[in-house]
């Protein structure tokens, strides 16, 4: 068997490590652009703050070390163009500009996705950078020694943990963001109200429900104009989103809208011999049981496991995902999992919540913190659709939980009966998931 991987990531990786330990007689070629594989993007942040000294501590594998299981490693490779209608490839080698061709049996297309780069007026401008790779982690660390203001554009997971470490850096931050919110995909009004307090506290400028109309300066960006005021500054970082990097396979397989590339349950796309895996996909969505584009490390990382489990023969279906996710931003720890309430209502579904505050140990205990935690679910059968919890005890753990109650159809009255442990030192004897649970059958 012949395989082609197109892109090496999290997905890639993952695919590529689990085919060649299940097929090591399989001829498995990567094609990479980059000159590295699997690098932690999340970890820019942490990278950027000071938090990781050694950034080669973001790469969990090397080209070398596929290369000890067998796998062909074309670094520095772009493919132009796939055939797949007669299983062909045409590839660019990016240092000697050679093209040349190949052939595969079966295709993994795991290219990701890349940060969506608005045309805004003056966007050629120096100091205007992006936040996805390796390359281009350097440049920020690099661009901000010498920048006293910079501003954040995008309010998402990636803006707003580069916003904490540029202010713990001693920079002037300011975030703009075109919602009234700031992380408005993955939590309710009364939690991100917690963190947009926490941030003006901290000197941060929030320029919520603005949209960035042109940026100014001479050759090098001095100025963000919004529709609703100006910004004075030295560096700008663009995180406003991702889109699916699949024009390779446009009008050849099944993709959604956006062009994220729709998969089966066992990672094949429409023409079976092409699987597909991470940022460039679709997923099933189990909170909605629709496809949706959810763009995180761990969907990617299962879904190329699924590819490797799969590509001889269907053998182990994926079950969807909820799109679970957390977040640590200065002195709160945060985690959601499957609809907030807005997006529920967004999706039409009828449903009801529970939010209650509870502290996390018992209050003999010599210090203890107030969680606040939501529960979305279904009205009239009581399921589970969706969670969010936030405190500044790490109790983020707890949404993997109502994940698997997700996962599994549960309802908001099984969750008040749940057997978990108790010890002073970490709970209480009812524990916090099981009191919504019962709050809700009051």
């Amino acid at each position: 068997m012949k395989v082609a991987v197109v892109g090496c990531t999290h997905a890639g990786t993952a695919a590529v490590t689990n085919i060649a330990r299940r097929y090591p007689e399989a001829s498995i070629t990567v094609y990479e652009r980059n000159d590295n594989v699997s690098f932690l993007s999340c970890g820019i942040a942490l990278y950027v703050g000071g938090i990781v000294k050694d950034p080669q501590g973001l790469f969990y594998s090397s080209p070398e070390k596929l290369e000890e299981m067998g796998v062909t490693m074309k670094m520095k490779h772009e493919v132009l163009q796939i055939d797949s209608k007669n299983n062909r490839i045409r590839i660019k080698n990016l240092k000697t500009t050679e093209v040349f061709e190949d052939d595969y049996d079966k295709l993994v297309m795991a290219t990701g996705s890349w940060p969506i780069v608005p045309p805004i007026e003056g966007i050629q401008l120096h100091n205007i950078l992006l936040s996805k790779n390796y390359t281009q982690a350097n440049t920020i660390i690099e661009k901000a020694k010498g920048a006293k203001r910079v501003t954040v554009i995008g309010a998402g997971y990636i803006g707003v943990e580069l916003v904490e470490a540029f202010q713990k850096y001693g920079k002037e931050v300011t975030l703009i963001d075109g919602e009234d919110r700031i992380l408005s995909k993955y939590l309710d009004p009364e939690f991100t109200n917690v963190i947009e307090e926490d941030f003006r506290e901290r000197g941060i400028k929030l320029a919520l429900n603005e949209t960035v109309t042109r940026f100014e300066g001479k050759e090098t960006v001095s100025k963000v104009v919004t529709t609703q005021g100006e910004y004075e500054t030295d560096l700008v970082i663009l995180s406003v989103g991702f889109r699916p990097n699949t024009d390779l396979l446009k009008g050849q397989v099944d993709m959604m809208p956006n062009g994220a590339i729709i998969v089966d349950e066992y990672m094949r796309t429409s023409q079976h011999k092409i699987f597909a895996a991470g940022d460039s996909c679709a997923i099933r969505y189990n909170p909605t049981g629709e496809n949706a584009y959810i763009p995180l490390a761990t969907n990617a990382v299962r879904m190329g496991t699924l590819v490797g489990q799969n590509i001889m023969e269907p053998t182990i279906r994926y079950m969807g995902t909820q799109g679970t996710s957390g977040l640590h931003l200065f002195d709160y720890s945060m985690a959601s999992t499957g609809l907030t309430e807005k997006a529920a209502l967004r999706a039409e579904k009828n449903v009801k919540t529970i939010t209650i505050e509870e502290n996390n140990r018992p209050e003999f205990m010599p210090d203890y913190e107030v969680i606040t935690l939501k529960v979305v679910y279904e009205e009239e059968s009581r399921k589970i659709l969706g969670a969010q919890v936030i405190s500044k005890a790490d109790v983020t753990q707890s949404i993997n939980t109502l994940s698997v109650c997700i996962q599994n159809s549960m309802t908001i009255d099984e969750l008040g009966y749940i057997d978990f442990f108790f010890q002073p030192h970490f709970n209480k004897p009812w524990n916090f998931l099981n009191q919504a649970g019962l709050q809700a059958a009051l």
